[in-house]
């Protein structure tokens, strides 16, 4: 799998996720610790997320780190 192809993932499921708790980007962002401008790019697969990043969003969603992984 391309780089390109793994952040558009990565970013399709934390946008299914967030969105199935009825959350905003904003809202997210406070559970995470994280900016929503930083949220957004993932979302859009503009950012290559960090595993500290994505272990601040798994916990604020209450899923493991994988469940955010292809």
């Amino acid at each position: 799998m391309r780089q390109a192809d793994i952040k558009v993932a990565v970013g399709a499921r934390l946008r299914r996720l967030r969105e199935g708790k009825g959350w905003s980007q904003e809202e997210l962002g406070f559970e995470s610790s994280l900016h929503r401008n930083y949220i957004g790019g993932i979302e859009r697969g503009e950012r290559n997320v960090g595993v500290e990043n994505i272990s601040k969003l798994a916990h604020a969603l209450g899923v493991r780190p994988r469940d955010l992984l292809p």
